[in-house]
């Protein structure tokens, strides 16, 4: 049975349904060995880079062309702007900022405080991408500039990629659609629309959200591997805040204690997503996204973010070299890492008071 077939039978077990790629990374001495000089009038940009890697290279495909929102997972792309304007000394990363009550959108991180906070851009950066913070990635949208985002993505190739605001303008279309004015009002209208109405959400329609294909994902991926994503400073910066990340649930739950695996999450209801490098012991390196839309429209369930794990497993075992004689990845951890929750990964928005019970604001990014 094709891997993409066993991958889809995983999804379909789990209540839901799949999009994945999943590409091998080259190892630093083929990225050394294969540099040369470009020819007189060659582009040479990042996004032509990138096809060039990408041209007949081995991968695991299931829907990897299908547009999909992206949630959180548009903070790579986010943190990977403010780290080039950062190296071209057009931000200073020292800059204090103030999060106040009116700039929380509740979740982790500054988002969930109770009392204001200042804080630098680059630790707004350290929370966007480490706990997803929403209120920081908003805060620090507003200093990068949401077009810029977009200019970022045609320059890296990312020709099925856009970007149309950040996680304040996805909470007031979530609030919009069902007619609340507050948080609260929104947990209680949406627990009682029918399944089929909570699937018409804006945030969940790649034609009026922040959209993406796993392929575009897995090239971005790629190119901040490489270091063609920017300068290499602002590209080492992103690779190790997405290896700080806490949430262990869903990609590195599909793979033994010995791997490692630095990515982002992204969470909407009936949406669970996570796109990141998996790197194996002996240094191999896979850049993999999955997004999985469940057939339950609520933002935690255990089964989907372990079939998120499993995919992944499956399509890297797939990659490896001599994969057809080689034993598949011992078998995934049963448990999440020690102390850390487990929940979606900005769970409750607009929830002030500390602590606050899951499930009584719209789920978000």
């Amino acid at each position: 049975m094709r891997v993409e077939d066993r991958i889809r039978e995983v999804f379909t077990r789990a209540g839901a349904e799949g999009a994945l790629h999943a590409v091998r990374l080259p190892s630093p001495d083929e990225n050394t060995s294969s540099s040369r000089t470009a020819s007189p009038g060659e582009d040479t940009s990042p996004g032509r880079a990138a096809s060039r890697a990408e041209g007949g290279g081995p991968e695991v495909a299931l829907d990897a062309d299908t547009p999909v929102p992206l949630a959180s997972v548009f903070k790579v792309l986010l943190v990977l702007e403010f780290a080039r304007q950062v190296v071209a000394g057009q931000l200073d990363p020292r800059e204090r900022v103030l999060v106040t009550d009116e700039h929380r959108l509740g979740g982790w991180g500054t988002a969930g405080c109770v009392d204001d906070v200042e804080i630098s851009l680059r630790d707004l950066a350290y929370f966007a991408l480490t706990v997803s913070d929403n209120a920081a990635a908003d805060a620090l949208l507003s200093r990068v500039g949401v077009d810029t985002l977009g200019m970022l993505a045609r320059e890296l190739g990312l020709e099925r990629t856009r970007i149309v605001g950040g996680p304040r303008e996805a909470l007031a279309s979530m609030l919009a659609d069902v007619g609340a004015r507050t948080e609260e009002e929104f947990a209680a209208r949406y627990r009682a629309l029918p399944d089929e109405r909570k699937r018409r959400l804006g945030v969940l329609d790649p034609r009026r959200a922040n959209a993406s294909t796993p392929r575009d994902v897995t090239r971005l991926l790629d190119l901040i591997w490489r270091d063609e994503a920017g300068p290499p400073e602002a590209c080492a910066q992103v690779r190790a805040l997405m290896g700080r990340q806490v949430f262990r649930h869903r990609l590195t739950s599909g793979f033994p204690d010995d791997v490692r695996v630095a990515a982002k999450t992204g969470t909407l209801p009936g949406l669970h997503i996570e796109a990141g490098v998996v790197r194996l012991p002996e240094g191999d390196q896979y850049a993999v996204a999955v997004f999985a839309r469940s057939r339950a429209m609520v933002a935690d369930l255990t089964r989907v973010d372990a079939a998120i794990g499993t995919a992944a497993r499956l399509a890297v075992d797939s990659l490896r070299p001599a994969a057809a004689a080689a034993p598949p990845s011992p078998a995934p951890r049963q448990r999440v890492d020690a102390g850390v929750p487990r929940v979606a990964d900005t769970p409750t928005p607009g929830i002030r008071a500390w602590p606050r019970p899951h499930g009584t604001g719209p789920d978000l990014l």
